[in-house]
C-alpha cells in the first residue's frame, strides 16, 4: 500500500478516493452534516488519519469506510484501495 502522509484533510480525501465526485460538494457534504467520524459531524478541515472509520450519509444510504491510504491523488483504478468498505 502506498502512504504519502500522516494527514489529509477530510473534504480532499473524499475527493482523492472518488467517494465523492468534487471537493466542492464534500465540504458542503461535511458542512450539512453528512460525513461522520464515531457518530460526530466533521468540518471539511478535518484532518483524517490512516485507521479512522467514517460515515458518509448519501440520501437514504450510509456507506461506513476505514481509511487505508492518504494519497495526494490517484487514478480512478486505484482509488478504492485508499478505504475499505465495512
Amino acid at each position: 500500500m502506498i502512504f504519502y502522509g500522516d494527514i489529509m484533510r477530510i473534504d480532499k480525501f473524499l475527493k482523492v478516493s472518488r467517494l465523492i465526485k468534487r471537493r466542492s460538494v464534500a465540504q458542503d457534504a461535511c458542512a450539512g452534516g453528512r460525513v461522520k467520524k464515531n457518530g460526530k459531524s466533521l468540518k471539511s478541515s478535518y484532518d483524517v488519519k490512516v485507521g479512522d472509520i467514517l460515515e458518509i450519509a448519501f440520501g437514504e444510504k450510509t456507506v461506513r469506510v476505514q481509511v487505508l491510504s492518504l494519497n495526494e491523488s490517484t487514478k480512478k483504478e486505484d482509488a478504492p484501495l485508499m478505504y475499505k468498505l465495512l
